[in-house]
Order: structure tokens, then C-alpha cells, then sequence
């Protein structure tokens, strides 16, 4: 594992050389290090390996790292498709791109980050590879920062992260700290009980919400869209925002039971993926279409792996799988659809399809899985979501109709903007031509398609193999309880059964509202009911902004015996008032021993509080003067006489430089 990250921290080191060498071309050498770390993932299957390295000991934080059946899902997604898109790299970009070698260095970095991430144990190392992923995130988003666009969606996913990472490093502390061990397996195994611990796992989850774009903290994801598509493809599919999905499926053994778990997880998943599900069919642009559908589908994934019982994460784990699969696919073919005509503008784009039929049959395979049709690895993991809700004994059974209700609706949102992403960008649309854009359009190359084809294919044949995807997410779902449930396997055909039937209704209900376009355009709110997230963080920033310049203001007016009394307010009024007031046990405090030293003490205070008010200068060195010798006077009744005599010669000689130099300043 440490070779791993060791390996990708030397490709990241060289990247800018190799691109300066070679051009895109180093992307293909580049790619070989993610593929090539995935021998030993495979080589290291339904294993559980282990490496313990001392590092800071004396604050709990030793390099601890696990490789489990979780980590080796999350190894085969951040690898395997993390190379799949720096191949795509090779020819998404030209060899004249600006700062193309900054870039290649931060895709590869941010592989191996993510993989220190999903291997790490030790909850403070996993906080620190959480922080390098918001970081090398930034600079991804950012990679045009010629562009207004470009530099905001940066900065606004940077705070918004970093936000929720700042709460999670405080309930992972607190986590720790009542557990009595920083390790993730030593935490789960052994999950403290008690009110302190629920605030901490509230901490936590905000930080795995904000990292997952789960509402409310969803709004920077569509902003990301500025990024480059590889990067969209790679951290907004497989990589980045499942990291916080991860992090939900590693701690629901042994928290999904605590008492805010659930009803944290699955009302906010089930809110993003009915909002955002609905935001998507209101957009034009093919990214954000699939931004809005990626916060909805992580919200149907946060529902999924927080219910907490083993059908429920055989069911999420499933469609992680899927979700990275099939929209890493859609990204990439964005992007050659970006690449080749120019736009990603929906209203732009007419007979596509029979121009790009290739490009036009990925898409489509992948959307299928996205819309959850059958024979797709995506109808594989929907049917068994629904299944698992259905038949879950963990929630309420008014609970489970109002979760399975909203996972319907959302999945017929999510039939709908599927439809509505192929339709826009291959249908005709009755036009007779193609459309200007489409004419000029030049024919991606056999390599552009092969990434894109390649993930489209295998969600076809996971579909069909589902045994196969069973065995490989089946082990960690058996971590979790199954309830009294009987055994479940993941199939193709299940029978005529209940989901099968919920399926068919989400499947006509997304075609029938795709078909109802109009009806659905006069329902698109201008102004949406809840809010707009985005102004309201436009807000938030200019409030703080408010108040750091008012709080600057009152405390930093230029006034040195004002900003004096702050310093003497905060560090030494106020620690006095917590020890006199909270005493702790054991603690004996002692005013004074004699009545001489509360006299001193008194004159002490008196004169160092004048000499902040005094306008005469002369004067206020005379009162600090006054409260050095009574700290003389001090030593001398404590049985001190050499350090009293000590401390009344340097205050003298202190005094009288002051006043010699005072006798030379301008009045």
C-alpha cells in the first residue's frame, strides 16, 4: 500500500517532465501507474492486509493502513477508472494546452490521495489525505484560471469542503477521544455510546455531506462544471464525491443504529435526489445535466448505504459501482462531444447521432444504466435498492413507505433526464439538417472513444454477470446486520415480484414526462420554492465579510492603550473569571497570604491599567515602572531578596533609559 502511494507521489513529481518531453503523450506512461497498482489490488483480493508505521505517536496519529473488501471496491473505481481517464487525457487535450504538466501532475496526485484516503485506518491520516484531495480538487477546478468561472467554482468548492472538513476534524477528535482509540476498525468494533459521541458523528457527516455534494451542501458541484471534462469524469464520478459516500458505508457498522444517523442520512439523500433529480431537467448544458443528475444519484447512494443493514449496502455498494461506471462514460463522451463540435449546449446540437453513431450507441448504454433499464448493471442495483427498502426492517413501516415513495419519484426524475440527455444531444429534433455546429464537427478518433466505450461495455456485461458483482461487494455487506433477512443475491431476474413492479412504474413515469416536456416547462419555477443555495453562499460570504471588517473595526482602532486592554481583557481577565468560577476537583486557589501583598497586588493592577490610559508619557512610564518594583516587593515578602534586588536594579536602570530617551522624543 505505501509503495502505492510512494509510486503515484514520484508520477506526480515527474508528470510536468514528461509532458514537457513528450507532450499529451506522457499521459499513456502516466497512466500505467494506477493500472499497474491495480496487480496488486487484484492480487490482494478478500484479504485483509494491514501496515502500521510509527509516526507521531504522542498525538495518536501513526500511519495505519487497511486494505478490506471496502477498500478493494474503492481501489478498483479510483484505479481502474482513474487511469481510464488519464488515457482519455491523451487525447482530450492538445499538446500546446497551458500548464498541461501542473495538470497531469495533479490528476496523478489525486489518485494516489484518494488512495491513502479509502486504505487509510487512522482517522487523523485519513483526515489528512481528505484535505489533499479538497486541495489538489482546487487546483483542478481551477486549471483555466484565466477564467472568472473557473476561479470562483475553485474557491467555491474550497470553502465548501473545507467547511464541512473543519467539522469533521472536530467530531473526529471528539470520536477518538470517547472511544479511546483514533483507529476506524477499533472504533467501529467498538462504537462508544452516550450524547457527546452522537454530536460526533453529527461533525463527521457533515463533512462526508459537504464532500459528497448532498443538499444543502450541493451547490458547488454544478459550479465545478468549469473544470475540464477529464477532471468532471474522474473527481465528480468516481473519485472525489465518493469519498464521503465512503466514509458514511465505513461507519454505518457500528453508528447506523446511533440516533441521528438515519434520519440525517436518508432525509437529506432523499431531498438531493428529488430536487436535483428535478434541477436536471431545467438545464441546457450537457455537464450540468449530468452535474444535477450526480447530486442525485449521490443522494440515492447516501440513502442506500446509511439505512445500515446488509441488503441496503449490497444494494448501495452495487450501484456505487454503476454510478462511477456509467457516469465517468457520459462525462468522457461530453467532452467529446465539447471537443469535436464546440458546444455542450442541447439547443445547439441536431442529428448527432447519425453524424457520431458510435459515440451516440455509448451513450446511450450508459444512460440506460443511469435510468436503471434492464439488462444494466444500474437495473441490477435499482431493483435491489428497492427490495432492500421495501422488506428493511430497520425503519419504521411508515418510514419505509415515505423512503421507498421518494426513491420513485426520484428515480422517475432520474428515467427522464436520461432520456432528456440523449434526445438532446443525438436526436434530430425536427430539424432536417444538422445544426451548424454538428456540420463542422470533426469525427472523434478510435482512441478518444475507447475509455468511454470500454466503461459502457462493462456496465453491460456486469449487468449480465451480476454474480460476479456480487462477489465482490457481498463480503463487506455481510459486516453489517442482516436483521433476520434471508440471504440476498444480486440477479438480473428476480421474478415477478414488488420491485419489478415499482421498476415499470418508474420506468412509464419517466417516459411520460419526458413526453410532457411542456407541461413540466410551465411547472420549471424561476424562483425556486426552498431557496437558492448558490445566493445564499454569495450571502453568507458578503455577512462574514460585514463582520470581520466591523469586528476589525472595533477592535483594531489604532489606539495603542485600546488594543492593550483587548489583549489584557482576553488572556488575562477572562482565564482568571473561568478558574475562579469553574474550580475544578483537586484545585486550591489562594487569593492571598498576607494583607501586604493584596495592598501590592492592588497597586500593581492600578498602575499598569493607567499606564494604557495615560495621555502624559512620562507618566505612564513612571506607573509601568511602579508595577515592576511592586513585583520586587513581591519576591521580597516571598523570602526572595537577591531576585527582589535583581528585579528593582533592572527596573531602575529600565526607568531612567525611559526617561532619557523621553527627554530626546519631540513632545
Amino acid at each position: 500500500m505505501l509503495a502505492i502511494l510512494l509510486a503515484h507521489a514520484a508520477a506526480a513529481l515527474l508528470a510536468p517532465l514528461l509532458v514537457r518531453w513528450w507532450g499529451r503523450t506522457a499521459f499513456f506512461p502516466l497512466a500505467l501507474v494506477p493500472l499497474l497498482s491495480l496487480i496488486w489490488v487484484f492480487g490482494n483480493w478478500n484479504t485483509d492486509q494491514k501496515l502500521h508505521i510509527e509516526w507521531v505517536p504522542g498525538l495518536s496519529m501513526d500511519i495505519d493502513m487497511r486494505f478490506d473488501s471496502l477498500a478493494a471496491i474503492m481501489s478498483l473505481l479510483v484505479l481502474g477508472i482513474g487511469s481510464l481517464i488519464l488515457l482519455y487525457c491523451a487525447r482530450y487535450f492538445e499538446d500546446d494546452e497551458p500548464r498541461l504538466g501542473l495538470f497531469a501532475a495533479e490528476m496523478v496526485a489525486f489518485s494516489g490521495a484518494m488512495f491513502g484516503l479509502i486504505t487509510s485506518d487512522n482517522m487523523l491520516v485519513l483526515y489528512i489525505f481528505w484535505e489533499i484531495t479538497t486541495v489538489l480538487s482546487f487546483l483542478l477546478v481551477g486549471h483555466y484560471a484565466e477564467r472568472a468561472s473557473s476561479r470562483r467554482a475553485a474557491t467555491q468548492a474550497l470553502l465548501v469542503t473545507t467547511a464541512g472538513g473543519l467539522a469533521m476534524l472536530v467530531g473526529i477528535i471528539v470520536l477518538g477521544q470517547a472511544a479511546g482509540s483514533y483507529n476506524l476498525s477499533d472504533v467501529v468494533a467498538n462504537a462508544p455510546g452516550g450524547w457527546l459521541p452522537g454530536v460526533a458523528i453529527v461533525l463527521i457527516l457533515i463533512g462526508a455531506l459537504s464532500k459528497s455534494a448532498i443538499v444543502p451542501m450541493h451547490f458547488w458541484l454544478p459550479g465545478a462544471m468549469a473544470a475540464p471534462t477529464p477532471v468532471s469524469g474522474y473527481l465528480h464520478a468516481a473519485a472525489m464525491v465518493k469519498a464521503g459516500i465512503y466514509l458514511v458505508a465505513r461507519l454505518a457498522p457500528g453508528f447506523a443504529d446511533s440516533g441521528p444517523w438515519r434520519a440525517t442520512v436518508i432525509s437529506l439523500g432523499l431531498l438531493s435526489m428529488i430536487l436535483a433529480g428535478w434541477r436536471a431537467l431545467r438545464a441546457f448544458d450537457l455537464k450540468l445535466i449530468l452535474a444535477f443528475g450526480t447530486v442525485s444519484q449521490l443522494g440515492f447512494l447516501m440513502v442506500l448505504v446509511g439505512i445500515g443493514s446488509e441488503k441496503a449496502m449490497l444494494a448501495g455498494l452495487t450501484m456505487v459501482i454503476a454510478h462511477a461506471m456509467f457516469k465517468a462514460t457520459l462525462f468522457m463522451v461530453v467532452g467529446i462531444i465539447d471537443h469535436t463540435t464546440g458546444t455542450r449546449d442541447i439547443r445547439k446540437l441536431a442529428h448527432l447521432g447519425k453524424k457520431a453513431p458510435w459515440l451516440a450507441a455509448i451513450a446511450a448504454l450508459a444512460a440506460a444504466s443511469m435510468a436503471g433499464l434492464p439488462p444494466m448493471i444500474g437495473f441490477v442495483g435499482k431493483e435491489t435498492a428497492l427490495s432492500a427498502v421495501i422488506s428493511t426492517p430497520t425503519l419504521d413501516p411508515t418510514v419505509a413507505a415515505v423512503v421507498v415513495a421518494g426513491l420513485v419519484i426520484g428515480s422517475i426524475l432520474t428515467v427522464t433526464y436520461s432520456i432528456r440527455f440523449v434526445w438532446g444531444a443525438f436526436a434530430r429534433k425536427q430539424l432536417k439538417r444538422p445544426s451548424p455546429s454538428v456540420r463542422a464537427m470533426h469525427a472523434p478518433s478510435a482512441l478518444f472513444l475507447a475509455a468511454p466505450a470500454f466503461l459502457a461495455v462493462l456496465g453491460l456485461i456486469a449487468g449480465f454477470t451480476s454474480s460476479v458483482v456480487d462477489h465482490i461487494v457481498s463480503p463487506y455487506a455481510r459486516t453489517l446486520p442482516s436483521y433476520g433477512q434471508e440471504p440476498y443475491h444480486l440477479a438480473l431476474w428476480h421474478g415477478f415480484n414488488l420491485p419489478l413492479a415499482l421498476t415499470v412504474v418508474v420506468v412509464t413515469g419517466g417516459v411520460g414526462l419526458f413526453i410532457a416536456h411542456r407541461v413540466v416547462n410551465r411547472l420549471k419555477f424561476e424562483h425556486p420554492p426552498l431557496g437558492n443555495a448558490d445566493r445564499i453562499y454569495d450571502n453568507v460570504l458578503k455577512s462574514m465579510d460585514t463582520l470581520s471588517i466591523r469586528l476589525t473595526g472595533t477592535t483594531q482602532r489604532g489606539s495603542l492603550p485600546l488594543t492593550q486592554g483587548t489583549i489584557l481583557l482576553t488572556l488575562v481577565l477572562l482565564p482568571i473569571i473561568v478558574l475562579i468560577v469553574g474550580q475544578e476537583p483537586g484545585l486550591d486557589y489562594t487569593l492571598w497570604n498576607t494583607p501586604l501583598q493584596l495592598v501590592i497586588g492592588v497597586i500593581m493592577i492600578a498602575g499598569g491599567l493607567g499606564a494604557t490610559v495615560m495621555r502624559n508619557r512620562l507618566a505612564s512610564v513612571i506607573l509601568v515602572g511602579l508595577t515592576g518594583y511592586g513585583c520586587g516587593v513581591i519576591f521580597a515578602i516571598h523570602g526572595a531578596p537577591d531576585l527582589a534586588l535583581t528585579q528593582f536594579l533592572v527596573e531602575t536602570l529600565t526607568l531612567v533609559v525611559f526617561v532619557l530617551v523621553l527627554r530626546k522624543l519631540p513632545a
